[in-house]
């Protein structure tokens, strides 16, 4: 029902960038203003996907976990935009200038990081490849708290005097991660405590009952 809200919105930062590059407003310096909101759109609409679970908890939203693979997505395509500016505007495909910047600047290391991360979630976002990995999609989808660590470093060093924006959404990160890791150790409680029909007075279950269960 939100689809075309959520497609609208992600959107939007591109329409932005479209419309500036054909009315001159962006600035002085286009290259360098379509690298910066692109990167930060990616790094926006990654910590949105990562605050769906914990908003769903607390809200109780169920929808709300429909959406996070298509917001991801869409980090994804504004990481390879991201990337590709870089690659061509930047360095017009030149390896040794590329090699020796990435040398010079561990920023651009660590934004390559983020995006080989996200790689393979891309890749994987799909019902087939759910099905395919099982169990392992889970784990291997929890590389975008790598992709995430390493964009917000990425941002951070970038920024070489007014470094408050970067350390907000540092902030917000840890934020995120004290969240989860609130629920895993919640979950690991509720795994250890035995429910009260569990208890020592009670009957034991049937073999049928615990496979139910």
């Amino acid at each position: 029902m939100l689809k075309p809200f959520v497609w609208l919105a992600s959107l939007s930062p591109l329409a932005w960038l479209i419309y500036g590059a054909f009315t001159g407003g962006l600035g002085t310096n286009p290259v360098e203003r379509i690298t910066h909101v692109t990167g930060l759109t990616a790094l926006i609409l990654l910590f949105t996907g990562l605050a769906f679970t914990p908003m769903r908890r607390a809200t109780g939203a169920h929808w709300l976990i429909g959406y996070r693979r298509l917001v991801g997505l869409f980090a994804f395509f504004y990481a390879c935009l991201h990337l590709l500016i870089y690659l061509l505007l930047d360095h017009g495909f030149s390896i040794p200038a590329m090699a020796e910047d990435v040398y010079k600047r561990p920023f651009i290391t660590m934004g390559a990081l983020a995006w080989l991360c996200m790689l393979p979630l891309a890749l994987t976002s799909n019902q087939k490849a759910i099905r395919r990995l099982g169990k392992n999609w889970t784990r291997l989808h929890r590389l975008v708290y790598v992709a995430a660590t390493a964009g917000a470093i990425h941002f951070y060093w970038l920024v070489k005097l007014d470094k408050l924006v970067p350390t907000r959404y540092i902030v917000v990160l840890a934020l995120l991660f004290a969240l989860r890791i609130h629920t895993w150790l919640a979950k690991k409680r509720e795994k250890n405590t035995p429910s009260r029909s569990n208890g020592m007075n009670a009957a034991p279950a049937s073999g049928a009952q615990m496979r139910a269960e």
